[in-house]
């Protein structure tokens, strides 16, 4: 049997789409659907309730990691999938999810992949960012770093290393940390990009800057927990932390240079410099989306600007928790 988990809170917009395309998967075998309802105040269990196979388990608000931990808890499924309620999971998704489960039995853990019919160009810029970071993923073998869009674990060794942890209170970074600890304990993980899931990326830059901040906000604590991960992980590519020095600096030399026009060569120097960092993702993202591509130098610096002030701020808040 497989277990598909999905957390929920005020999904009522969203849960019937994904519960519809569970229900239509092409997986022959034995597939029980539990969803946990996280203090909801929607109609997200009402409409959880009209899938006949669909399980509601309902519990007081206490977030997405403490939500998926319940499901798994009470999964009788040898493996266990996951994804969020705002994705559509593809016919033959939970067969690519378990397939390399059987072709391989030292697999503890599978990660698939996104996609989005959306149009808007901060949405289309997103899927190329995702699809980079697959394209990066796909040079090792294994991985150290499993999404909870799209995610599987064999049942006993999520139990055994305690599933999400809740110190984690929102949808972000807890399921890095998990990653991560499997890693570090030697389990062996796998990307399968045919294992797919659509999705609603932001569609506003602001949106998507605020989710970038909140990600490298939440990754921080996650490092924390796993320092040995803070040089590299097999889902970030090394360029992309190598931005991240940029906006402060090219910021304070821009200021430098207002004050005194003596250090207009070096903020110069400093825009040209990231800009050869962005010229590799700009040329592939070009060769897909002319648009995305044209805009992709402005966009990846106010991407490192948001994910500066996430990793400053999350510092911060990391160095205070014990």
């Amino acid at each position: 049997m497989v277990s598909v988990i999905i957390p929920a809170f005020n999904a009522e917009k969203t849960i019937g789409n994904c519960l519809a395309s569970l229900m239509d998967q092409d997986y022959k075998g034995e597939t029980e659907i539990i969803v946990i309802d996280d203090g909801s105040t929607d109609s997200t269990p009402d409409i959880v309730s009209h899938y006949e196979k669909a399980q509601l388990i309902r519990q007081k608000n206490a977030g997405p990691a403490a939500a998926r931990n319940k499901g798994a808890a009470g999964a009788r499924g040898e493996i266990i999938l996951f994804t969020d309620s705002d994705c559509v999971p593809e016919p033959d998704w939970i067969s690519e999810m378990l397939r390399p489960f059987h072709e391989n039995r030292e697999v503890a853990g599978v990660k698939g992949a996104y996609k989005t019919r959306q149009r808007e160009i901060t949405a289309r810029f997103v899927q190329l960012e995702y699809e980079d970071k697959y394209n990066y993923m796909l040079k090792d073998r294994y991985i150290d770093f499993i999404d909870t869009y799209s995610a599987g674990f064999r049942h006993n060794i999520f139990i055994e290393m305690n599933g999400y942890d809740t110190a984690f209170p929102v949808a972000c970074a807890e399921d890095v940390e998990l990653s991560y600890r499997m890693s570090n304990k030697g389990y062996k993980m796998v990307f399968n990009p045919e294992a797919v899931v659509y999705h609603t990326h932001p569609n506003r830059l602001i949106d998507y800057l605020k989710k970038k901040y909140k990600f490298a906000y939440w990754r921080m604590l996650a490092l924390k927990k796993n320092p040995d991960k803070a040089l590299k992980d097999s889902h970030t590519p090394q360029m992309m932390k190598l931005q991240l020095l940029f906006p402060p600096l090219i910021i304070g030399s821009t200021i430098l240079t207002l004050m005194n026009s003596i250090f207009l060569i070096s903020s110069l120097l400093l825009l040209m410099l990231f800009l050869i960092t962005t010229v590799s993702f700009s040329f592939r993202s070009f060769r897909r989306d002319v648009v995305v591509g044209l805009l992709a130098p402005a966009l990846l610096f106010l991407r490192a600007t948001a994910q500066f002030s996430g990793v400053l701020s999350g510092s911060v808040f990391a160095g205070k928790r014990t």
